[in-house]
């Protein structure tokens, strides 16, 4: 497949959101704020940067990514859905009876690697992932997406201290960084800052980008490994519900589902924003 130019990429982004905010709506559950603030990573990541697809799934050299954040699925579901490993029509199972689309990644969900979704597990298993690949001669290359508050995990830190012992530079962790999570801001939950530092002290080579930017994030994720021999952070600054208005760095949008009204002004804002990527298109 022929690689997306970066305003495809944005028109891509525009049509998740839509896509994320229906099926919450529908299925009347869903971590809202989080699928929106990271939905620009994983449309650079499926669409720009990783090796994998439907076709190459069983594929022993194919890309891995674990979304250790794993309660924000819907955004996960949402480009799996778009790359082919599903149809559309599966997403409107979200949360019901009988569906394996339930609130965290799970196996039985095609194109999902691991069941995710206890905060603080997903770096072990990427550095796990990434271990072997090296072990075994392998050229795939390991990426996990860490929410910022699941970093108050010992188990975040364990993982971070195994992955520069071993010099696992393909392995890349990426942080959402949009500084809220269930409770309240994080650093007034338990402060992560300097993070940066903290990742550095722990022997990775970090690097810091805008996480709701195409450009910002393909130049970055394209640039890894950023030095041979060290895992690779991203620190990826986001906006919690980026893209909509109302639902921007609000709380109480960690989990909550859009009404009838608030859905209809969702998709207008997002359409309004649509219309001006079609004029440069």
């Amino acid at each position: 497949m022929p690689k997306m130019t970066e305003n495809e990429l944005k028109r891509k982004s525009i049509e998740y959101r839509k896509t994320i905010l229906k099926i919450i709506h529908h299925c009347g559950a869903g971590h809202t704020g989080g699928s929106l603030s990271c939905i620009d990573i994983l449309n650079v990541l499926y669409n720009a940067v990783m090796n994998v697809s439907p076709a190459n799934f069983e594929q022993p050299d194919r890309d891995r990514y674990i979304q250790s954040k794993g309660h924000s699925v819907e955004a996960l579901y949402t480009v799996l859905a778009d790359k082919g490993f599903y149809p559309q029509e599966a997403l409107y199972t979200l949360n019901t009876y009988q569906s394996h689309f339930i609130g965290h990644p799970t196996r039985k969900v095609p194109g999902i690697e691991q069941n995710t979704g206890a905060l603080g597990h997903g770096l072990s298993i990427a550095v796990g992932m990434a271990l072997a690949s090296k072990m075994d001669g392998r050229s795939y290359r390991v990426f996990t997406l860490l929410g910022d508050g699941e970093l108050t995990e010992g188990s975040s830190w364990e993982a971070s201290m195994t992955a520069a012992h071993y010099q696992l530079d393909n392995l890349v962790v990426i942080v959402d960084r949009n500084k809220l999570q269930i409770t309240g801001p994080t650093e007034d939950v338990i402060a992560l800052e300097p993070l940066a530092s903290k990742f550095e002290a722990f022997g990775f080579a970090v690097r810091a980008c805008n996480g709701n930017d195409i450009d910002d994030l393909l130049q970055t994720l394209k640039a890894v490994p950023f030095v041979t021999g060290k895992p690779n952070l991203v620190i990826a600054n986001t906006i919690k519900g980026k893209g909509v208005s109302f639902i921007e760095n609000q709380v109480n949008w960690h989990h909550h589902v859009p009404t009838d009204d608030e859905l209809a002004q969702a998709l207008r804002e997002l359409d309004q924003v649509q219309q001006t990527l079609e004029v440069v298109r």
